[in-house]
């Protein structure tokens, strides 16, 4: 008979704390621990009549198979197929601002440089002038607009590539003690690198003269985008 009837389907007469203390499951269950069983040895020394056999003979214990497997071990498929970069679409061309869609910084327009080896594409506000730094997005999550800018002056460092974006991995406490005592703590935040903030000034410098080239252009970056009521994006002209 059932501990807790139910009174309608699915719903029980007693909660499940009262069925878990009727069952009496905080008392725990006996554990009875086996004896470890001991290990036969692999060899025995039998001892084998004949003046010519040595009197003693190691035979193993445990007979090996008669008939062995055709393969042994399964070999894994080789594929010929090797990961592609994605095909960069034609409206997106060095020069060209970008609506992100999302992320943190969606709603931005930034200036397209780069595709980078991995399909990204690389990306620049300009910070000065919007906020957002050199950033990879996947081109899947922007919205390409008919404003490009002559960015042939713009030389993008070959370093500048996904390695550079990899994030060090940080320690974790050395110890139950110190991470139990740094958990009601705000992390502390790391400085970014030098070498990082002098490489977005050296892009965002060569940028930013051709903003100034076009009237009003730093204007239309700095504004961030977004759709009203009743509008959708299939039916606007970027």
């Amino acid at each position: 008979m059932a501990r807790s009837k139910e009174l309608v389907p699915g719903i029980g007469r007693l909660s499940r704390s009262q069925v878990y203390s009727r069952r009496g499951l905080y008392k725990g269950h006996k554990k009875f621990e086996k004896p470890a069983a001991q290990e036969p040895a692999p060899y025995v020394e039998k001892t084998v009549g004949g003046a010519k056999n040595g009197e003693k003979r190691l035979v193993p214990t445990a007979k090996a198979p008669r008939y062995y497997p055709a393969e042994d071990v399964r070999q894994p498929k080789k594929s010929r197929k090797s990961p592609k970069s994605a095909v960069l679409r034609s409206s997106i061309t060095p020069g060209t601002v970008l609506i992100l869609l999302a992320g943190r910084f969606r709603g931005k327009r930034v200036v397209f440089l780069k595709q980078l080896d991995s399909g990204l594409l690389l990306v620049t506000g300009p910070y000065k002038v919007n906020g957002v730094p050199l950033r990879r997005v996947n081109q899947a999550y922007v919205i390409a607009t008919s404003t490009k800018l002559d960015i042939s002056t713009v030389k993008v460092d070959e370093k500048i590539n996904d390695a550079y974006f990899v994030k060090a991995s940080t320690k974790a406490a050395a110890s139950a003690e110190e991470e139990f005592f740094e958990e009601g703590k705000p992390k502390a935040k790391e400085a970014f690198p030098e070498s990082k903030s002098a490489d977005q000034k050296a892009v965002d410098k060569a940028v930013i003269e051709a903003v100034k080239k076009s009237e009003n252009l730093a204007k239309y970056l700095k504004a961030s985008w977004g759709l009203s009521k009743g509008q959708f994006p299939h039916q606007l002209v970027f």
